[in-house]
């Protein structure tokens, strides 16, 4: 056992990268191997790490490249848990929001505010039901012990004030708004990147580009996806963390992916948003569409919730019909309806919903992937791999301290309780902190305290200031440190999820070239 290991920086790079391949194919056994690295498993490599035990974490692509950077960045707090009587996620959903916007990452989750307006499209029962909601989303916070400081209370609002927090919605028969308050993370694939670097900080191996050909309850046979050379990672207990791809290493694994699409529109289109929007769906209780402002001249508008049949693609395609449906509901409010072609880009994540119809006895799959629990479920196979699935974004930290004990368990590691509830990720401190940080405010909810390190590269070279492509915030210099210090390996590792810009796939290929430099800017040895 390495419980002794020195405390590594956190800074993930291609060097770093090839020299911890070599340790970890070595031949040595590691306590834990952690395959996949999402949310859930850049969160179990932390939380293995942080245990003191020795830990390689490998993905085939990137950190976050798959379900982790598709979601609607919404920290949720359980509300609609409720509506279903599924009071323990509710519950746990609320805790981890806390443990989030109040100790581990508070420098990039933070209160995002809602409203709802009261057209004629929603009746007077609908507005005293969603109501009630969100006073019992308000109790949630309350058992959760989340400070109201962090969370405020919701309240009605006058049609003055519904329109001054949502311009873009219709005035005709508006007779108000509701608005409430939900966590948002400033960008899902930049936690998963601080979780990891976090992990590594604690002395993880964290592998992108590492591919496991075979996996068994003693470590993995895999492939170095730069090189194609191929060899052995070995393992004392072994984690699979790979989502809506689990059950391609492990057999018996039934998932039900579910799509969940967004579309991307510039922000301009629906003018100053100070709030994100409710927008409930016609025929639906508890179900809306959301409207997600950015803060990077961008919105989101989301989401659907489709089962999906077949392969599992890499990348998720967006069909038509999803966006169609979204255009529909999000003009049913707005003064002005959103056209097919002002929509600049849309994505798509596959929720990895574990598929419990046969184990209930119930003949048939469920109706609608709406119905099926966000429970998270941890199995363990017949060789002992353990496998973390469902669940969600929110709750990645609590899904990732039960897969851990579980592999502790079945292997009988010695190893303490997790300390991860309490642990801030690279970057976290007080808001009160954050706020005297000598950097742009944008960066600071990028970066947190590290934010002054990033700004500094553009003092040192002025050049790096400049964005990457006009309209647009991020700089050179975000490209560089991403590099130097986040696991960037490619041009889309940093266009697609160090930074957002390949949303849009016309800005996309307008930023390329400068993602390039920054790749080649970094490789040069400095002075």
């Amino acid at each position: 056992m390495s419980h002794t290991r020195s405390h590594h920086g956190s800074s993930l790079s291609a060097h770093r990268r090839g020299r911890e391949l070599a340790e970890a194919a070595d031949g040595r056994v590691a306590d834990v191997l952690v395959v996949g690295l999402g949310a859930t498993g850049a969160g179990a490599a932390l939380d293995a790490a942080a245990r003191g035990l020795d830990v390689v974490a490998v993905d085939a692509h990137d950190l976050a490249f798959g379900t982790s950077r598709w979601s609607s960045k919404l920290i949720h707090g359980g509300l609609r848990y409720l509506a279903s009587a599924q009071f323990d996620v509710a519950h746990e959903s609320a805790v981890e929001r806390g443990v989030l916007m109040t100790r581990t990452a508070p420098h990039l989750v933070a209160a995002q505010p809602f409203v709802l307006p009261l057209t004629p499209l929603v009746s007077k029962a609908q507005a005293s039901l969603a109501w009630a909601g969100f006073r019992a989303g308000d109790m949630l916070r309350l058992a959760a012990r989340t400070p109201r400081q962090a969370l405020p209370a919701p309240r009605r609002l006058s049609a003055t004030e519904a329109r001054h927090l949502a311009p873009s919605v219709r005035a005709a028969g508006l007779r108000g708004g509701l608005l409430s308050w939900d966590g948002k993370v400033t960008d899902d694939a930049r936690l998963v990147t601080a979780l990891a670097r976090t992990a590594a900080a604690q002395g993880a191996r964290v592998l992108t580009r590492v591919r496991v050909v075979e996996l068994t309850g003693t470590g993995a046979r895999i492939r170095d996806e730069l090189t194609g050379e191929e060899g052995e990672i070995r393992a004392r207990a072994v984690i699979n963390a790979t989502g809506v791809w689990a059950g391609d290493l492990v057999e018996g694994i039934r998932i039900r992916p579910s799509r969940g699409t967004h579309l991307v529109l510039r922000s301009e289109r629906l003018g100053a948003l100070p709030a994100g929007l409710h927008i409930p769906i016609p025929g639906e209780t508890n179900r809306f569409v959301l409207v997600l402002p950015q803060g990077d001249g961008r919105v989101y508008v989301g989401l659907t919730d489709e089962p999906v049949e077949g392969g599992i693609p890499d990348v998720p395609e967006v069909p038509e019909t999803d966006i169609g449906f979204l255009l529909d509901v999000l003009g049913s409010a707005l003064d002005v309806p959103v056209a097919r072609e002002e929509v600049v880009g849309a994505f798509a994540g596959l929720r990895p919903l574990l598929d419990t119809a046969a184990d209930d006895g119930r003949a048939g799959a469920p109706a609608r992937t709406s119905d099926i629990s966000r429970r998270h479920a941890v199995l363990t196979s017949a060789d002992g791999v353990t496998t973390i699935v469902g669940g969600k974004l929110t709750t990645y930290r609590r899904m990732a301290q039960d897969a851990v004990d579980a592999a502790i368990a079945a292997r009988g590691l010695p190893a303490g309780p997790s300390p991860t509830a309490a642990l801030p990720l690279v970057g976290a401190a007080a808001p009160a902190r954050l706020r005297t940080l000598s950097a742009p405010r944008r960066l600071v909810r990028r970066y947190g305290t590290e934010a002054a390190a990033v700004h500094a590269l553009t003092v040192q070279d002025p050049a790096l200031a400049e964005p990457v492509l006009p309209g647009h915030p991020v700089t050179r210099a975000e490209l560089l440190w991403a590099v130097r210090h986040e696991g960037a390996l490619d041009e889309s590792d940093l266009l697609d999820r160090r930074t957002r810009i390949g949303l849009v796939p016309e800005d996309r290929a307008e930023a390329h070239a400068a993602a390039r430099e920054a790749l080649t800017e970094a490789a040069t040895p400095r002075p």
